[in-house]
């Protein structure tokens, strides 16, 4: 009875913030869950935006390699990727240069000098590609299920090693990262009463993103409490919501963070 309680008073509660938010979005189906459409130059130049799927490199990499050694923004399109960047070896073409291995296949080479043709489509491409998702199918059925989003559960597949993160390329000359202390998990009282508590884990956290993915420029300090923040602020894509609710699971799934138990 007590968890239905609780469940009724979390959908009470997300109802709420949705409304005061004005957010209102048809869910993805879990094979677009995670997709950014990349079209910073791409329509302007008559050729198809970019549509990347974040699926296929989180299988393999932590989101820390992408997001703070290559150095893409944590939004889509805010990092202005142009294909000469790509021939430089920046960005996409860190590792899409036509001389990485990866699983002992060479990587395919993500721009050339040469005009728009076929071999962009692999990229260039909005269209439903009934190839990626017969991928995505596959790939899925051998992972950990869960509720929301990729309906896929990233952390326990890390656990059980049914997925080995790569946290550095050695072709990409970046200074090998010093080892830090973690910090403990701390608890964030819930602020509507009955809510059970939040568990904030820094292992889980920092296995993926590093400290570098959140702080300074997500959460502003390293000290408990110094950063203010709300539900609202996290359902408009604040702190939380930067990865929550884009690719890392959905803010619907409250259950994930509000983890200790109402006695």
């Amino acid at each position: 009875m007590k968890d239905k309680f609780l469940l009724f008073l979390i959908f009470l509660v997300s109802v709420s913030i949705l409304l005061q938010t004005g957010i209102k979005k048809k869910r993805p189906s879990p094979y677009d869950y995670g997709k950014i459409i990349i079209n910073n130059f791409s329509e302007k130049l008559q050729i198809p935006p970019v549509s990347f799927n974040h699926w296929t490199h989180r299988a393999y990499f932590t989101c820390r390699l992408c997001h703070i050694d290559i150095g893409f923004a944590m939004k889509g399109n805010e990092t202005k990727i142009t294909a000469q960047d790509n021939i430089e070896e920046k960005y996409c073409g860190a590792c899409h240069n036509g001389k990485y291995y990866f699983k002992d296949k060479k990587v395919f080479e993500a721009c050339s000098k040469e005009k728009f043709e076929d071999k962009c489509r692999t990229c260039h491409n909005t269209e439903k590609n009934g190839k990626m998702k017969e991928n995505f199918i596959k790939f899925s059925e051998e992972m950990p299920k869960d509720s929301f989003g990729s309906e896929i559960n990233w952390e326990k597949a890390e656990l059980e090693g049914k997925i080995k993160l790569i946290d550095r390329i050695e072709n990409l000359k970046m200074p090998k990262k010093p080892e830090f202390k973690k910090p403990t998990d701390f608890q964030l009282n819930a602020k509507v009463e009955g809510l059970p508590n939040i568990i904030f884990s820094h292992k889980k956290h920092t296995d993926w993103m590093g400290c570098e993915g959140c702080h300074p420029d997500i959460f502003l300090g390293v000290k408990k409490g110094l950063t203010k923040y709300s539900m609202a602020d996290i359902f408009q894509g604040k702190y939380c919501g930067f990865c929550h609710g884009s690719v890392a699971f959905p803010l619907i799934n409250c259950q994930k963070c509000h983890t200790e138990k109402v006695e």
